[in-house]
């Protein structure tokens, strides 16, 4: 792609996060990523080419080396939220061990006045493997705008849903650049409106047996299955369905901040096949196994030696490469702190790796199969009516793919602590009540999908 020639004319604006732009192509097939700063340093900027390339190409190897060998190379294609509580003996504060971070965090943005309500949206029920609780979470991630799930419409009807966890603007990697966006919630729009926009385009992608013979399909029966088929993608992998992860006996399974209703669950077993990209990401995540509270003092420990030895800086890989050595280290690390910086930068390593997995986003592609592709012609006639006319639902052909795979710095672990103990203040200081109004109402925005439609059919006699 020749500089001279780009026309901005020829580009497409698709989102932004703190920390870069996204753009695609009109009619190719490409998407740019853009890094920003800020415009105070376009006279004086914070770094020459050189180091620019450096930092793009660190991400790609931190993306390639590093994320693809632990979250699996078939979710990775190279350009959440935390699914568990902490158990850590360093943690300070115990409801930490009872609430998750992320619906912490929601508190924390709503009585700074970030946002106007919290969402209803728990990453423990999403990783938990429970299919009840995986489809209430989905269902009130829909629901808000700050968890910034999209659907697209590409040419052909495949549809994206991108990210479906995960709270960067900027998801880049496969980025649907030809589609058409149907679903992008935002605050200050019509909920409900956009809702049964969206329903109405998935409607002739669930509509079978006798519902597509009368076209007719309700809004609730619409939105069970179109997030059904979002469970079965997450689960799906080929894995052993007998495989659990292993947080049940450290009673972390449930955040007692989440709304759904224990009583609910029918079956109660809390399990993720080992090949489906919700236990690859948590497992991932589960490297950080101290929280930034026993984190910490090993962060000072590195900080202190790299002030005494400066040069040690590029031996410890703190900025990259992010290559196969960076893995080793991250992989061998001691199961007991010996005192030594070796252990304290691979702890460090460890838990950058699970913030990237923490912070990650999931783009699922729905491809629906054809009644060609469905269609034996061995079958007889009276089979093949059958088929058409039965309940079964229509089957789809997916793709699972984890974007926003970026290390994060070093440097930012005194932040993240100052930001861990905020949010926790926060929660303990009102005891985790909200202003009046601040949850969603829901009866409201999915009014359109839980009221039963009826409609009259009349027929000649």
């Amino acid at each position: 792609m020749e500089l001279d020639k780009m026309d901005e004319n020829d580009w497409k604006y698709h989102g932004e996060g703190n920390k870069s732009l996204v753009v695609s192509h009109v009619q190719l097939s490409r998407v740019l990523r853009l890094l920003k700063y800020p415009a105070e340093d376009s006279e004086n900027p914070p770094q020459t080419v050189e180091q620019a390339f450096r930092q793009i190409q660190n991400i790609v190897d931190f993306s390639s080396n590093v994320m693809s060998s632990l979250l699996g190379e078939k979710f990775i294609h190279s350009g959440p939220k935390c699914g568990f509580l902490p158990s850590s003996k360093h943690v300070s504060k115990d409801i930490k061990a009872k609430v998750c971070r992320f619906c912490m965090h929601q508190h924390y943005k709503v009585a700074n006045g970030k946002w106007k309500r919290r969402s209803l949206y728990c990453p423990l029920d999403l990783f938990s493997g429970n299919r009840q609780r995986m489809h209430f979470a989905i269902r009130h991630l829909i629901e808000e705008p700050q968890n910034n799930f999209k659907i697209f419409k590409m040419r052909g009807g495949n549809a994206y849903i991108q990210p479906l966890i995960g709270n960067s603007q900027a998801s880049t990697n496969n980025f649907p650049s030809s589609g058409q966006c149907i679903y992008s919630s935002k605050e200050g729009s019509d909920e409900l409106m956009d809702l049964n926009s969206l329903l109405h385009q998935l409607r002739p992608y669930f509509l079978h047996g006798i519902n597509r013979i009368n076209s007719h399909m309700t809004n609730k029966a619409v939105l069970n299955e179109f997030i059904q088929v979002l469970v079965n993608a997450l689960l799906g992998g080929g894995g052993d369905e007998g495989v659990v992860t292993d947080r049940q006996g450290e009673g972390r399974s449930f955040c007692e901040a989440s709304l759904f209703n224990k009583e609910r669950i029918r079956n109660g077993s809390q399990c993720l096949p080992s090949d489906s990209v919700l236990f690859r990401i948590l497992q991932t995540q589960m490297l950080d196994t101290l929280d930034i509270e026993g984190l910490y003092p090993l962060y000072r420990r590195v900080e202190q030696y790299m002030q005494d030895f400066p040069k040690e800086r590029t031996h410890l890989q703190i900025d990259g490469p992010y290559n196969e050595a960076f893995l080793e280290k991250l992989q061998k690390s001691l199961a007991e702190d010996d005192g030594s910086v070796e252990y304290a930068v691979a702890k460090v390593h460890q838990y950058r790796v699970a913030m990237t997995a923490k912070d990650c986003s999931i783009m699922i592609a729905l491809v629906p199969r054809t009644e060609e592709e469905d269609d034996d012609e061995g079958l007889p006639s009276q089979r093949r009516l059958r088929d058409f006319m039965s309940s079964r639902p229509p089957a789809f052909s997916y793709s699972v793919s984890i974007l926003d795979l970026d290390p994060k710095p070093f440097d930012s672990i005194t932040s993240q602590l100052r930001l861990d103990q905020k949010i926790v203040s926060c929660y303990l200081r009102t005891g985790g009540a909200l202003p009046k109004g601040s949850l969603p109402p829901l009866p409201d925005i999915f009014a359109a999908a839980e009221r039963e439609d009826c409609t009259l059919l009349l027929h000649s006699m």
